[in-house]
């Protein structure tokens, strides 16, 4: 019976329907696994990255901070210091023309939110594949199931009886569809709010990141909540 209702036998004796439904699962699965293992590994490098954000504070100057951050690339805690340097700059420069609509404070407030913007962006992108999967995967393990069903109920009914050894196997094969579904959607949801969860508290590392470089910018020193010291 084992061997009756497996992947195997579902994918010989199935039809073109059935095969394309399987082949649309495991390609679903595969989508969300990839996506999963790649956002944690970002989520995880993240969070480390925030452990060191605070070693920028007790840096001897402004430089020295930016390479406590660590590397450039891909690093949004040192992208949000220098977006906030450069707008900084950009309005001192140009201070003339921007003085009258934009203090200061606005302007790196403005700077800083697209920062945390484009680094928020880069966090939610390949959230929608899991949302979508977790979402349909159920739906099209059911249609398999369902024209599993029928066409059981079709060979049944041409071969004139419905004994237990010809309805079990045909029924059986049909319903692991369903359960092949679920497996693909359960893995996809308990992902997505995991990863929903992480990209919260980066998120909010950046954003108290972004408050104290802002004070730092505006007033020349980081709001004192913990007395440490300012590059």
């Amino acid at each position: 019976m084992e061997s009756q209702l497996g992947l195997i036998t579902i994918w010989l004796q199935g039809d073109w329907v059935t095969r394309s439904v399987v082949l649309l699962l495991l390609g679903m699965s595969l989508a969300s696994w990839v996506v999963i293992i790649a956002k944690a590994l970002d989520i995880v490098r993240y969070k480390k990255l925030a452990r060191g954000s605070e070693a920028f504070w007790n840096s001897g100057d402004f430089a020295q901070g930016l390479g406590q951050l660590g590397e450039a690339e891909g690093n949004p805690f040192r992208n949000l210091a220098e977006e906030g340097r450069k707008a900084t700059a950009h309005h001192h420069n140009t201070r003339a023309q921007l003085h009258n609509t934009l203090d200061l404070s606005d302007w790196v407030t403005r700077g800083l939110r697209n920062s945390i913007d484009e680094t928020l962006a880069g966090l939610q992108s390949g959230l929608a594949v899991l949302a979508s999967v977790g979402s349909t995967a159920p739906f099209v393990g059911l249609f398999g199931t369902v024209w599993g069903i029928y066409h059981a109920l079709m060979g049944i009914g041409a071969a004139g009886q419905a004994t237990i050894d010809k309805v079990a196997g045909p029924i059986g094969e049909a319903l692991v569809m369903t359960a092949l579904g679920l497996a693909v959607a359960i893995p996809a949801v308990l992902g997505y709010n995991a990863l929903v969860r992480g990209n919260k508290f980066i998120v909010s590392r950046l954003n108290r990141f972004a408050h104290d470089l802002h004070a730092y910018f505006v007033t020349g020193a980081r709001v004192p909540a913990d007395h440490s010291a300012t590059p």
